[in-house]
């Protein structure tokens, strides 16, 4: 009676001590294995239904082999329930499978018991045994919980074979401990040894949730290496302690002053003494026959330190960074990348991910992670390592992009350790799995935030001169390029001035001839006045195309650098005028004012003709940009020695009230052929506001002020065809040193109006 008490009061304490393990895993349900939770909590509620049930059932004077049958076919329940478990942990989606092979085995065994098939009462004997129908349903449930257990066995060992991060697969060796401890407590249960199978039964419930709800397990492999280190140690250490004491008694046993305590406690000190350097000389050759890591933390970032401290090549970096901590640590493979941020157009920042290998490397792997995303978010918040395992495993990351964690995936590393300099984030270490196979430690990663501490400012100074490398290789193209296209520029030039001078020199030819015989027919007094009316056009025609074919052939004598001033004293304002006087047709037809005052003035020595034709173009080309009604206003006054003309000169001053002219395009309406505005809308009128012309005008005008070794230059406010803020065409004309006995002569002062 005082048994099965004892029975009965064990047996309700160790169905109450399920409920902490249902409330321990509900209270993980949210941690990446909901489904395999609420199995867990399944399989201790049903085994705590078990004990209870036992415990009232044996206290209540049952058989205790109607119990025995009832442990087998919980037995049964209870194993599918398991490996229901370890099938939702692992997401393999083969619970159908699993739910239809037990239903099926049960409904076979409840047939098999209500003797639904009219079985008889002996199966099958063979004299000596005999298979009576009684045995036939626990004999049933026996073999359908070894078929189950096959299953699991199966299905851990291709989850095994499959896994690719060490830590799950750390994980996956507790469900091997689980799967043993279901062997012995059903085999004990089976043979009912309740008060061993029920506590070890209990034991399986508080694994499995702990394994389920549990995202870091302890290294089963470092906890086995431990346990056999303590216990070796243990066994050697009471060896030694006994063989010292039988040796002690043996030798003073005669003695009648041996005290065995006094030698026992001295042999314990003795021992004790052994006791550290035995543990460790145990640790390290369990170390070495389990394959655990062996390393110096310490000396290896020493030694990272002193070999990385001054590399600048990029390239380099990389190489000797990765490999020595692939070779200190052994580890499979390595990977550092920079990271670059770039601000997108919409506001967006996206972070740029490159190999940091030679530049035709860096394009093989690389990738673009949202500032906003899981990942990026997590490197830059947290700035501590990320494993693979929780990138795959943790639900904070199961809603983050595809993209990005295939991208990780197909790296095949197992561990990534940003790298930050001055809070900003710029480059990323990857590792791939140990060559040991053993997972990443606390102090593996550690290490390895050290090592990526001292990659920063390595990295800093590789990247400065990457990018100076790159600078100076762009700028070298840059200038090969420029000087290739100076090459072409000149040569299209050299193409332009052959094609004035050809032209100008083919086609005055003709044109004279044309000009000729034009001016004789006008002089024909017989001639139709209609006739004579189309020759005045022709003539006049003629004439514009002379004027233009003199100005090509004038620049073509600049380019040719051929053109030779005949220097002769000129009196500005007298050829002023005549300019003025011969535009001034052009002027009343456009109701302009034209106004030229000039004080009297030294005479300079140039060229008349080539002066004629520069206040020509200038006087020309301030009518045809000045509006209607408009004013251009010509004025002069002398410029004393300066260093650039030591005998002073002569400064006059184009000024409009016009369209102005663009500060950006001040040196190039100078050039050759420049036309403001479309080509396209421009009109051939000399004297038409904004038409256009040969674009030979102002470039002509600066060759000729530079033959005499003067200057042109133009001052605007803009260009502007509403307001007009006008321009002002400048030309110093230098004054040439006096000979001997010549004075200088100056004219009189002149006011002309238009």
């Amino acid at each position: 009676m005082n048994t099965s008490l004892t029975q009965f009061v064990l047996l309700l304490l160790l169905g109450a001590l399920y409920l902490p393990i249902v409330f321990f895993a509900m209270q993980r349900r949210e941690d990446g294995h909901g489904v395999a939770v609420w199995l867990v909590a399944m399989y201790a509620l049903l085994a705590m239904i078990v004990s209870v049930t036992e415990a009232i059932g044996r206290n209540g004077g049952s058989s205790a082999a109607s119990f025995q049958d009832l442990q087998i076919y919980a037995s049964l329940t209870l194993i599918a329930v398991l490996t229901l478990a370890l099938d939702a942990f692992l997401k393999r989606n083969a619970w159908k499978t699993w739910v239809g092979l037990w239903a099926g085995w049960m409904l076979i065994l409840v047939l098999i018991l209500t003797n639904s098939l009219n079985l008889p009462n002996v199966l099958w004997t063979n004299g000596s045994i005999t298979l009576q129908r009684a045995r036939l349903a626990p004999t049933w449930a026996v073999l359908g919980w070894l078929v189950f257990s096959v299953g699991f066995i199966i299905t851990i060992a291709t989850a095994n074979r499959e896994a690719r991060q060490q830590l799950f697969r750390n994980r996956l060796n507790y469900w091997w401990t689980i799967l043993f401890l279901v062997f012995i407590s059903d085999v004990l249960l089976f043979s009912n040894i309740i008060l061993t199978g029920q506590p070890i039964r209990l034991a399986i419930a508080a694994m499995t949730a702990y394994v389920v709800g549990t995202h870091y397990v302890p290294d089963l492999r470092e906890i086995v290496r431990r346990v056999l280190a303590y216990l070796l140690v243990a066994l050697v250490v009471t060896a030694l302690y006994i063989a010292g004491f039988l040796l002690a008694q043996s030798a003073f046993r005669d003695n009648v002053r041996f005290n065995p305590l006094l030698a026992g406690a001295v042999i314990a000190l003795v021992v004790s003494l052994f006791f550290a350097p035995l543990l460790n000389s145990i640790s390290r050759a369990l170390n070495a026959w389990l394959m655990s890591d062996q390393y110096d933390a310490n000396r290896t970032i020493h030694e990272y330190s002193e070999s990385i401290s001054n590399i600048l090549e990029m390239d380099k970096l990389a190489n000797v960074a990765v490999a020595i901590i692939l070779e200190a640590m052994q580890i499979e493979r390595g990977f550092l990348f920079l990271v670059d941020a770039d601000r997108q157009a919409d506001g967006r920042k996206l972070y740029k991910l490159s190999l940091a290998r030679s530049p035709e490397e860096r394009q093989m792997l690389t990738a673009e992670l949202e500032e906003t995303g899981l990942i990026a978010s997590y490197f830059i918040r947290e700035q501590r390592p990320l494993l693979q395992y929780d990138l795959e495993m943790l639900p904070a990351f199961q809603s983050g992009s595809p993209a990005e964690k295939d991208w990780f995936t197909q790296l095949q590393a197992e561990v990534y350790i940003p790298i930050f300099a001055k809070r900003q984030w710029i480059g990323l270490l990857a590792f791939g799995k140990k060559l040991s196979g053993n997972r990443y430690t606390k102090e593996d990663l550690s290490t390895l935030s050290s090592h990526a501490s001292q990659t920063a400012v390595a990295l800093e100074n590789a990247r400065l001169v990457d990018n100076l490398m790159r600078l100076n290789n762009e700028l070298r193209q840059a200038r090969r390029a420029l000087e290739k296209n100076n090459r072409d520029l000149e040569r299209i030039d050299q193409a332009k001035s052959d094609f004035i001078s050809i032209a100008s020199h083919e086609l005055r030819t003709p044109l004279t001839v044309i000009k000729g015989y034009s001016e004789m027919l006008m002089e024909d007094t017989s001639l139709d006045p209609n006739f004579k009316f189309m020759m005045t056009k022709i003539n006049e025609g003629t004439l514009r195309l002379h004027e233009v074919m003199d100005s090509m052939f004038d620049i073509a004598q600049l380019d040719a650098r051929s053109l030779k001033p005949h220097i002769q004293p000129v009196e500005l304002g007298l050829l002023l005028q005549e300019v003025c006087i011969e535009q001034a047709d052009s002027v009343k037809n456009r109701k302009q004012t034209l106004l030229l005052e000039m004080p009297p003035l030294p005479h300079v020595k140039a060229d008349q003709n080539l002066l004629r034709k520069l206040f020509h173009h200038l006087l020309r080309n301030a009518i045809k940009f000045t509006d209607n009604l408009g004013k251009v206003t010509i004025t002069a006054h002398a410029v004393p020695p300066i260093i650039d003309l030591p005998q002073g000169g002569v400064e006059l001053v184009f000024s409009d009230t016009g369209v102005g002219v663009d500060p950006n395009f001040r040196e190039i309406i100078f050039s050759k052929f420049y036309q403001p505005g479309e080509l396209g809308k421009h009109s051939t009128s000399k004297t038409r506001f904004k038409g256009g012309g040969a674009g030979l005008g102002l470039a002509l005008s600066k060759g000729i002020v530079e033959a005499h070794g003067g200057r042109i230059w133009v001052e605007s406010p803009g260009y502007d065809e509403i307001n007009f803020p006008g321009s002002q065409f400048h030309v110093i004309l230098p004054l040439s040193k006096l000979e001997e006995g010549e004075k200088q002569k100056a004219s009189a002062p002149l006011t002309f109006r238009i």
